[in-house]
């Protein structure tokens, strides 16, 4: 246990010593109650790393009572999922609970490795939990993601960080005996991302490196222990998520070189492919929006075409259509507008539709008005006529605000020309 690295020490073991996501396994939480009622169904743990996906895996297992199995998706095919399965079926007995499979990076399992899952899954031989860093609804297969529930993790708090730090300085088999003062946690916090096992990690290479009876842990410290070894605190490939953040910020920033090197790194690290084409897809529509419309086709292209290319050569097409958006006029109207309007939605509530623009497809209904004084645009000059298209009481909100590149004034004089001072 000694060699065991501190995350892998400090992983708990029940839900008690659970250190976030309150809002799964909190007193009275939805997964909480159902882990204590012995019976959960499949479902898919989806969340960034180090928030605790395996080990609740493991804790849900323990408290069961239940055989639990363990496949990875980067190493497992359709033989492995098979042979799992017809071991759950020899392990199961009369109104038992279910043998747990967990897979770890779901999102990188084949359709038809998922595929072999589903009959079991369906039958209840086996009980999947699935972990994975991925939205399940691009990288799961509909009939599986329909036989689970969805649970989202979230990146952990301060406090919750703060809690795990002072637990392992006063828990620890090793950290215990060597009497850690925690003066600053800053840095330390700042450098986790919300990532328990990296705060683990940083916090064990710190360490590492004094000699003294007693250790005083500050920011500047652990600025310097970071910087003599930038690689220690990014086991397993936890820079993922620091990287495309730095890629998507270059393009938004308008950067081509930064852009093309953060990808270089993503290509020479073995990013998936997929993974980065996904994001071009959302920069496209996010940043670029209406200052360049064609910035989103050209993305969907390059998605397209990256399945059909493959690998080596699909490295090219992402970094086209990457210096493409980098080089594109920027704007963020139609991601701002869609929010204005999803939270004026929530504050307002459901307001009704206006008679006019009701649909009338039976006679009840037209005699109820439904669609009555509605102005078929394409019959008036322009194809236009001014009518109110909102419920009154939103008739004084504006929800896009066109932005200053030349697409968007054009599209901006437009909606003067016909609507005057709403624009």
């Amino acid at each position: 246990m000694l060699s065991q690295p501190l995350a892998e020490r400090m992983r708990p073991k029940t839900l008690d010593d659970y250190i976030g996501q309150k809002h799964l396994v909190g007193e009275g939480a939805v997964l909480r109650r159902m882990i204590e009622a012995g019976r959960i169904p499949s479902f898919i743990l989806w969340g960034p790393p180090g928030v605790g996906k395996t080990t609740l895996a493991q804790i849900i297992s323990n408290k069961l009572e239940a055989p639990f199995y363990t496949l990875s998706a980067i190493s497992s095919g359709v033989k492995d999922v098979r042979e799992v399965i017809e071991k759950a079926k020899s392990n199961r007995f009369f109104n038992t609970v279910s043998p747990i499979l967990f897979i770890d990076e779901i999102h990188r399992f084949s359709k038809s490795q998922q595929d072999s899952l589903l009959n079991a899954v369906e039958r209840g031989i086996v009980t999947l939990i699935g972990a994975t860093t991925e939205n399940p609804s691009f990288e799961v297969i509909r009939p599986l993601l329909s036989r689970s529930q969805v649970y989202v993790l979230q990146s952990l708090g301060k406090e919750d960080l703060l809690e795990l730090l002072h637990k392992a300085v006063s828990e620890d088999i090793i950290l215990k005996e060597k009497n850690i003062k925690l003066t600053e946690t800053d840095a330390l916090l700042r450098y986790s991302g919300g990532d328990a096992r990296k705060l683990l990690n940083i916090l064990e290479l710190v360490v590492a490196a004094e000699e003294a009876d007693e250790i005083e842990i500050t920011d500047e410290k652990v600025v310097e222990r970071l910087q003599e070894n930038p690689a220690a605190y990014d086991k397993g490939g936890e820079m993922h998520y620091d990287i495309i953040s730095a890629f998507i910020k270059s393009i938004r920033g308008s950067d081509p070189d930064a852009a093309i090197y953060w990808l270089a790194r993503m290509v020479e690290g073995g990013e998936d492919p997929e993974f980065i084409a996904r994001r071009l897809v959302i920069s496209a529509a996010e940043d670029i929006g209406l200052a360049n419309p064609n910035a989103l086709l050209l993305a969907n292209a390059c998605f397209d075409a990256l399945r059909k290319i493959g690998w080596p050569e699909g490295r090219i097409i992402l970094a086209e259509t990457t210096l493409y958006l980098a080089t594109s006029p920027k704007s963020n109207s139609a991601y701002m507008a869609i929010d204005d309007a999803i939270a004026y939605v929530r504050e307002s509530g459901n307001l009704p539709v206006p008679l006019h623009l009701r649909n009338a497809p039976t006679k009840l209904m037209k005699e109820l008005d439904y669609g009555k004084e509605y102005k078929y645009a394409h019959s008036y000059e322009g194809n236009f006529v001014k009518q109110d298209f909102l419920p009154p009481e939103a008739l004084q909100m504006r929800f896009w605000k066109g932005q200053d590149n030349p697409a968007e004034a054009r599209l901006t004089e437009h909606m003067r020309k016909l609507w005057g001072e709403r624009y």
